[in-house]
């Protein structure tokens, strides 16, 4: 019998989830299909019953939703109380589960290429929807300490009562303090949407050498200025495709308790971007 999955938000239509899990279902004879399905803000309800309606199997859940989402499922794993948020749903038999698998998308590609975390400190930009499941992931694994970098100051501090909250030390810095941070950092995360455009590179090459591990986030463009930086400083890099995916494998695990076919995935996401 043919499973449904899905991702809904808006604006829906950039999403590679559809590319990237259909091509699993693919790679591993499956008889599944996964759409990209436009819920507008406000509408959240109605799109839940309409998914229901089709015995959808499971969906992920995008902006604006991931926190409203809560309020209708029928049990939370303990990470999405821990973060606030839902990105991953599975219908049981009409009883819905929600998941969070920011955090263990984050943190798979760290892991994968082995590189350790404990005892590390991180330069964080960017205090939006990402960023809590950032912090609960070093937290979990034991990093030291934590600079959050922001344009908002008031985001920036909520962000850092969190974390501190959460037993991970934590400091809050306007974008512009940057260039007073005298030491190199262990990990430098862009969460932020800033680099995008042509702006200049906003990290202090000061901040970074070939001991750093530069992350952002950001999936589209693949290389972005602060990558383009990091390469120039010999950094070690991880791409935001690869947090992508990460988060892709976590929940074709969920619905389907079993192993991803990782390179079949890989491999859709960067044909994705041409």
């Amino acid at each position: 019998m043919l499973k449904t999955f899905a991702v809904i938000g808006d604006p829906i239509d950039h999403s590679l989830s559809p590319t990237i899990h259909n091509a699993a279902y693919r790679e591993l004879d499956m008889e599944c299909t996964y759409i990209a399905y436009k819920v507008e803000n406000g509408e959240l309800a109605t799109g839940i019953e309409s998914l229901k309606k089709i015995k959808i199997t499971g969906f992920n859940v995008t902006i604006p939703h991931k926190i409203e989402m809560m309020k209708y499922l029928d049990n939370l794993d303990e990470n999405c109380k821990r973060i606030g948020a839902v990105n991953t749903v599975f219908n049981d038999d009409g009883i819905l589960r929600g998941f969070n698998t920011d955090m263990d998308g984050f943190l798979e590609p760290i892991k994968r290429k082995e590189i350790p975390i404990k005892g590390s400190r991180i330069l964080l930009l960017g205090a939006g929807g990402a960023s809590r499941a950032i912090i609960a992931g070093f937290q979990k694994e034991n990093a030291k300490d934590i600079v959050i970098a922001n344009r908002t100051k008031e985001n920036g501090e909520r962000l850092a009562k969190f974390s501190n909250g959460i037993g991970f030390n934590a400091k809050p810095i306007h974008l512009e303090e940057m260039d007073m941070l005298d030491s190199k950092f262990d990990f430098i995360v862009n969460a932020s949407s800033l680099g995008l455009n042509d702006e200049k590179n906003i990290i202090p090459s000061s901040l970074m050498d070939s001991q750093t591990v530069v992350y952002d986030i950001v999936y589209k463009p693949l290389k972005t200025n602060l990558i383009n930086t990091a390469k120039k400083n010999n950094c070690k890099i991880i791409y935001g495709y690869e947090m992508l995916l990460g988060q892709a494998i976590r929940s074709f695990e969920i619905w389907l308790d079993q192993k991803a076919p990782y390179e079949a995935m890989k491999r859709s996401i960067l044909g994705g971007f041409g």
